[in-house]
């Protein structure tokens, strides 16, 4: 947890969904600009109402594309999905793995997979997320593709016949990017607002804050310039009368950026004309309340007289947004974590549950050490019994050499009962061991349906960090709700990680 600070507007600490989480020390002081991603980021969706738009406009393309006209009544689960989980396209499964790449939980299409099953198919080599069998779903964007895969899995094969699961996926991933493409999405979207986008009031005044400390603003997003206008004009266009229009928050505006290549490859930064048509003009300078497209990290820096780690860039995209400016820039990063409320809420009705695991998991490793300690002492009885009997009547008997001593030799009768009394422990010890075993089960199975019905906590995977929080930890200096959590802090706030500490120093 970060350590709390008392916000500058209120004079109260902020509440746990408007906190800053900090996994490496940041000083906003030292911050001279600070970027955004727009979808997901600026822009907060509906994402029920985005998945079933997603899903539905996803589904016609694939009839379209020749798949049974059944597909378009299938039954299926706008919340079947969360970030973070990985889809085996050669078996038609989707796998939700600790930061160890163990597969924790695991289903076909919409039926979980049993622990047998799991144990077979993952568990004899290390998964290798980075080759072809395999993608990642990082993206909000990319939840209504799992939904689809998943209910389409169980539709075609309830019908008897073979699925081909990698071209299946495919063509779900191809679908809804036409979708997206040819206006089936986007057009709605823009055509009612208020239903698909979660407009933010602090919004604005937390822009205006940023500014008004001497930070600089810009926009760099991939959603084309006509989206983005549309959409900026619906989130702060009218926020605050000291803003005119949307862009007099930003110093610079880039549409159309292609993140992750933006920070990768050497793409020219192009000039918008006034409707919002990407010219041939290459830009020479950057001028406020001009609108650009595409570009590369090195050229803005340039042309921004700015960069390295004096950039703080906020988006929500694990790997577009977050993972490549860390990897391939020394900008900072702060992640847009829209599921923070519901895991945080999700986390205050557990608590007491998550403190009976940790009392179990204690008692466990007592019991382990009991265990095997018994079953040391009975290697031993059995080893004297076997040396008792093998050797009763040599010179070097136990009987004997405990003479020598001056000591008196246990009988074979005392040896026996002892075994047994250690042998009747040892059982003792196990069923109670196979009862914490199934409580904790139990419990943690109570606390996964807690987060989320199919998948459990996010950010965990059953006792361990999950894959998707390993990296918001490596790659997310800050994470947090929404854009507006910033404005109960400070500009020149100074945010503090938790001490790291390794095991053996808890």
């Amino acid at each position: 947890m970060p350590e709390l600070r008392l916000s500058a507007e209120t004079g109260a600490a902020p509440t746990r969904v408007q906190r800053v989480y900090v996994n490496r020390n940041l000083r906003l002081d030292h911050i001279d600009a600070v970027g955004f991603d727009m979808d997901y980021t600026l822009a907060i969706y509906n994402q029920p109402e985005m998945d079933r738009l997603s899903i539905e406009s996803t589904i016609h393309k694939l009839i379209e594309r020749g798949y049974p006209e059944g597909l378009r009544t299938m039954p299926y689960r706008t919340d079947f999905a969360i970030r973070g989980l990985l889809i085996d396209k050669k078996l038609g499964n989707v796998l939700k793995m600790d930061r160890y790449r163990y597969v924790k939980k695991a289903y076909h299409g919409t039926r979980e997979l049993s622990r047998e099953e799991r144990r077979a198919l993952y568990h004899t080599q290390r998964i290798r997320v980075g080759t072809p069998r395999y993608h990642w779903v990082d993206t909000l964007y990319a939840l209504s593709e799992v939904c689809v895969f998943a209910a389409a899995i169980d539709f075609l094969e309830k019908g008897g016949g073979d699925v081909d699961y990698a071209t299946l996926f495919t063509d779900v991933r191809s679908s809804i990017d036409l979708a997206h493409q040819d206006g089936s999405i986007l057009n709605t979207v823009m055509s009612d607002l208020p239903r698909f986008v979660r407009r933010d009031p602090l919004l604005g005044a937390t822009l205006h804050k940023l500014r008004s400390a001497g930070k600089r603003l810009f926009v760099l997003t991939n959603s084309r310039a006509a989206y983005t206008e549309t959409m900026m004009t619906y989130l702060v266009g009218d926020a605050l009368p000291e803003y005119p229009s949307w862009r007099n928050y930003f110093d610079v505006i880039i549409t159309a950026a292609g993140k992750p290549r933006f920070f990768t490859e050497d793409a020219a930064l192009l000039e918008v004309g006034e409707d919002g048509a990407t010219t041939a003009h290459v830009a020479t300078q950057l001028e406020r309340g001009r609108v650009y497209s595409g570009g590369n990290i090195v050229e803005f820096e340039r042309l921004f007289e700015t960069g390295g780690d004096r950039i703080l860039y906020v988006g929500d995209h694990i790997y577009g947004d977050v993972l490549r400016a860390k990897k391939d820039s020394a900008w900072r990063t702060a992640m847009i974590v829209q599921e923070m409320a519901e895991e945080l809420a999700a986390h205050e009705l557990c608590v007491d549950d998550l403190e009976r695991l940790s009392t179990l998991e204690h008692l466990r490793d007592t019991m382990y050490d009991a265990l095997r300690s018994r079953q040391r002492r009975f290697k031993e009885l059995t080893k004297q019994l076997e040396e008792l009997e093998a050797l009763q009547t040599s010179a070097t008997s136990v009987g004997e050499e405990a003479a020598g001593q001056g000591l008196e030799a246990p009988t074979r009768g005392e040896l026996e009962v002892a075994r047994l009394r250690e042998k009747r422990a040892i059982g003792r010890v196990r069923l109670r061991l196979r009862s914490v075993d199934t409580e904790v089960e139990t419990i943690e199975d109570s606390v996964d349906r807690a987060f989320h019905a199919f998948w459990g906590s996010l950010f965990k995977s059953g006792p361990e960090v999950s894959i998707f929080g390993d990296q918001v930890e490596d790659y997310a200096c800050l994470y947090t709700e929404r854009v507006s959590n910033l404005l109960v802090y400070s500009p020149m706030h100074y945010f503090r990680s938790p001490r790291d500490r390794m095991p053996h120093e808890l």
